[in-house]
């Protein structure tokens, strides 16, 4: 037993709690014992022995049969506007989150910059929603997002799509050597308003334009310690080439790389996250310090504007919005995504999933969600590729999906790996629809589906890679450990009831078993009840 520095005498009245009688979960990823936890001042004081502190006064919170774990860390979030919502956004304080990731897949909210400000505010309704932009640089937005306050930690990414589309918009060109002098300066501001690295969507536009070059410059940017995420470049037939990508980036910027949501999609690369992880070992023993995240679903969710060929995603919304009023680029678009793969090696989303594999889950009307696009031809009388452009035309591109093109061994393969985390990568709260379910259940259905009921990994190690790895990952002093001195971010789970509770169809529902959470020693969710304060804050990287 360790004590931490400064503690006070116990027995005196200075707010003292003690969680008796838990199986305590250390985030370590040792074996659970069972003992109680005593904290004082929103930190963990000591853990002891059951019965310990029975002298101590102070506030007893019976946890018999339950496991306490730290508060889990969600590293990919997209609940970057969260803060700036009248609602509260309670979809993963529910799930015993009590930190996220935020920035990631190249989509941050700042910096804005003229004359493309308009430009960023429309594309960012592709995916968020309607939002009231008062700020322009990453520290101003931080401002105001503490202003609104926190349901949970935000430790947030600067996105390179948006530092590459405030400064050159949405255009497949390189930037000159003065324009990326300018994207760095943007990212510099970013680091020191607080953010905890950069993220990159390679996939998406501005960022499917860049080169590796560009990344590698700005990566080279971040302080040590400070992480550079991204969703690769393609998570299909050219996975391992992507994987390679990341991994130079790493080596050559000397930083730190997340690889976001490792996965292979399209039934003819089933099997290829082995290749994959392979790399990243390989990588890992030489030196680059590179991890890896994962949600437990065996379908993926993004804007449904990734179905279209890049060339027809460069512009703004409007540039996109013409060509789907344009009959020879509609033509030109629908014969590459239903021909032969294109001798760039674009694949989109139809080639891995087919058409039957895309449900429209959210849209700006609410209209068309939960069918697929064969089904929503059928309803309209045309071809699937028609029906696409027909929702993306009347939603005026703010359109998501859910995308059935991968394998569940393969989600096994990952979540099994050491190295592995766990994000939810859900859609941003407020947009309503049918999102995909792991915004409501990512880490309950860890906990229940993979832990218990199917043994892919055991109940310490999957704690450990929902806490203290991500704490060491992403530089989160002080949290995902339940040690002396640590801050009191904790969750109190039942492991034989705790279960995610939505499908794709109503994905809706929080999950069930969680007891309680804590954070920094305050009581936020009982029974699985919110209880309508909003104790998170914004973390900042150590130094």
């Amino acid at each position: 037993m360790s004590t931490a520095e400064g503690r006070q005498p116990m027995g005196s009245s200075d707010g003292y709690t003690v969680i008796s009688g838990a199986e305590v979960a250390d985030g370590g990823g040792g074996p659970l014992v069972r003992g109680d936890i005593l904290l004082a001042g929103g930190r963990i004081v000591e853990v002891g022995q059951p019965g310990a502190y029975a002298a101590t006064d102070g506030v007893v919170i019976a946890a018999a049969g339950l496991v306490v774990a730290p508060g889990f860390v969600d590293v990919h979030s997209h609940a970057d506007n969260a803060p700036l919502l009248d609602e509260h956004d309670t979809t993963k304080i529910l799930q015993g989150v009590t930190t996220e990731v935020v920035g990631n897949c190249g989509f941050s909210l700042a910096p804005l910059e003229a004359p493309h400000e308009e430009t960023l505010a429309a594309f960012s309704g592709r995916i968020f929603p309607p939002l009231s932009w008062g700020w322009h640089g990453f520290g101003e937005f931080l401002a105001w997002a503490d202003a609104g306050g926190y349901v949970t930690n935000y430790a947030p990414l600067v996105g390179h799509g948006t530092l590459r589309l405030a400064v050159l918009g949405i255009a497949d060109t390189a930037p000159d050597s003065d324009e990326l002098t300018r994207m760095g300066r943007l990212l510099d501001e970013a680091v020191e308003a607080g953010v905890f690295g950069m993220s990159s969507g390679l996939i998406y536009p501005p960022g499917l334009f860049s080169g590796t070059d560009e990344l590698v410059e700005l990566a080279r940017r971040l302080p040590d310690g400070l992480v550079y995420a991204t969703h690769m470049r393609n998570e299909g037939s050219r996975l391992l080439a992507s994987v390679d990508e990341a991994i130079e980036i790493g080596r050559r910027a000397g930083v730190r790389v997340e690889v976001s949501h490792l996965k292979a999609s399209g039934r003819a690369n089933w099997g290829m996250v082995d290749g994959a992880l392979d790399r990243l070992d390989l990588a890992r023993r030489e030196g680059v310090a590179v991890t890896q995240d994962v949600y437990p679903y065996d379908r993926s969710s993004t804007m449904l504007t990734t179905c279209l060929p890049p060339w027809f995603q460069e512009g703004g919304n409007q540039a996109v919005l013409a060509r789907l009023d344009d009959p020879a680029s509609v033509a030109r678009a629908g014969a590459e995504v239903d021909g032969p793969r294109p001798e760039n090696g674009w694949e989109g989303q139809i080639r891995t999933a087919g058409y039957a594999g895309i449900m429209i889950s959210s849209t700006g009307s609410h209209e068309f969600e939960g069918r697929n696009l064969v089904e929503l031809a059928e309803e309209l009388g045309v071809e699937p590729f028609d029906a696409l452009v027909h929702v993306l035309r009347a939603e005026r591109l703010r359109v998501s999906m859910v995308i059935a093109s991968m394998n569940e061994s393969d989600v096994d393969t990952v979540l099994a790996h050491p190295s592995t985390m766990i994000g939810s990568d859900g859609l941003p709260p407020g947009v309503g629809g049918k999102p995909h379910p792991r915004l409501y259940g990512t880490f309950p259905r860890v906990l229940g589906r993979y832990v218990r009921d199917r043994g892919v990994l055991g109940l310490p190690e999957a704690i450990a890679r929902m806490t203290s790895l991500p704490a060491r990952t992403f530089g989160l002093t002080g949290r995902g450990r339940i040690a002396p001195g640590y801050v009191a971010d904790l969750v109190a789970f039942d492991p034989a009831k705790i279960a995610d509770a939505g499908d794709y169809r109503d994905p809706g529902h929080p999950p069930v078993g969680i007891s309680w959470v804590m954070q920094a020693g305050r009581i936020a969710v009982r029974d699985g009840r919110w209880l309508g304060a909003r104790l998170g804050a914004r973390l900042r990287p150590s130094a």
